[in-house]
């Protein structure tokens, strides 16, 4: 009978939290969206790495000249010249040729982080206080700016938006929509609501005497992903990381299943090396273990009445996250509860396989994650007698 009482009373709590992240992101994503003149908005720097190709490549890149913006410049940045990207990026070049767009190679190989050295260059070059970095898969929609400077409080330190996927092609990324929409977007903005919002490298809207005050972008070394480091950053200056109130998509196309678990294991590895203990409990996020719970639960009732309830359960488990995407806009559709279903049970795994390495592969490097190094002193001379200005962004 205990051992009854338990795991119900573990089903029934997590359902609760379940259902609690659902409503707080249903609430974020639906909540009033102040309007702002593209006029009002300052200048900015828009940074896009690029490596490698990948589906819609171009479109992604394009969709960078089509901002509703006054006054904007963007740096195309690639590590090598012979990247296949870079073909892509000098066609949008020539394609665009009143743009303020340039397209800058080299590594400045300062970390582990691929992307970090190839971004270096960029942020050097950038004319402008506000700058914008936004991946080479993230589509950028007219109205990007104005979402982002939306968000921008007066103890902000970084806006970002984190990815929602869109137009798979196959099921396997459908499960990586199942991933990114319902259930990481779903945290990131609980975590936000709480207080403890995370920088997501997707699309980060960023002011560069905050960065430059703690020793410029090249302080972002010292975590092995730069979000990671950011959301530090943005913490020890006593600032706050705000997400936008409707997220960048980023079309997916067609995904192997290895690719999808290689992404999802890459980024479970980041956050329990970034922050431990806040990863120990994503043991408890997914329907999973209370679903388990639940057989053992009313297994004394026989295997029907076990069936029945965990049918139940998931139907409202994911009726809560159709409900979530349904109102924030997002991909929904009954290959989507599919993708659910495996997704779930693939989060215990994904949690296991965390802990046993921090190495992953990514874009053919071969990385150890790591965290921040308190003695790391890289970049510490580089504008250290910068202070944050007064002026705010209104």
């Amino acid at each position: 009978m205990l051992l009854t009482n338990l795991m119900a009373g573990f089903c029934v709590i997590t359902t609760g939290a379940h259902l609690a992240t659902v409503a707080v992101a249903g609430w974020r994503c639906r909540r009033f969206k102040r309007a702002i003149r593209p006029a009002a908005l300052p200048a900015i720097s828009l940074l896009r790495p690029v490596c490698g190709d990948e589906n819609f490549l171009a479109e992604a890149l394009g969709s960078s000249f089509r901002l509703d913006h006054p006054d904007y410049e963007i740096l195309f940045c690639a590590a090598r010249q012979d990247d296949p990207a870079v073909l892509v990026v000098r066609d949008l070049l020539a394609a665009n040729p009143e743009a303020p767009a340039r397209l800058l190679i080299g590594d400045d190989g300062i970390a582990a982080n691929p992307k970090l050295g190839n971004l270096v260059k960029g942020w050097d070059a950038a004319r402008h206080e506000w700058i914008v970095i936004a991946d080479s898969n993230v589509m950028m929609a007219p109205d990007s700016m104005q979402r982002l400077f939306a968000a921008w409080r007066a103890d902000s330190g970084a806006v970002c938006s984190m990815p929602v996927g869109a137009r798979p092609e196959n099921f396997w990324a459908e499960l990586e929509c199942a991933f990114l929409n319902t259930l990481q977007a779903r945290f990131q903005y609980v975590s936000e609501a709480l207080g403890w919002g995370f920088a997501q490298g997707k699309a980060m809207l960023l002011r560069r005497d905050i960065v430059d005050q703690a020793g410029g972008i090249r302080a972002l070394a010292a975590e092995t992903a730069e979000d990671a480091a950011t959301t530090k950053l943005v913490r020890a200056a006593g600032l706050r990381v705000q997400l936008v109130d409707i997220p960048f998509e980023q079309p997916l196309g067609r995904r192997r299943a290895a690719e999808v678990w290689a992404r999802q294991q890459r980024w479970a590895r980041l956050r329990r090396v970034s922050f431990p203990l806040l990863f120990l409990p994503e043991l408890l996020v997914g329907s999973a273990l209370p679903c388990a719970a639940l057989a053992v639960a009313v297994s004394v009732y026989g295997v029907a009445a076990a069936a029945a309830g965990i049918a139940l359960l998931l139907a409202v488990w994911f009726g809560a996250e159709a409900a979530l995407a349904r109102a924030a806009g997002w991909r929904f559709t009954s290959r989507t509860a599919m993708a659910l279903l495996l997704r779930d049970l693939l989060l215990p795994a994904l949690w296991v396989a965390a802990w046993l390495g921090a190495d992953y592969v990514w874009r053919g490097n071969h990385i150890v994650a790591h965290a921040r190094d308190d003695n790391w002193q890289a970049g510490a001379a580089i504008d250290d007698a910068v202070t944050v200005g007064e002026a705010e962004w209104r």
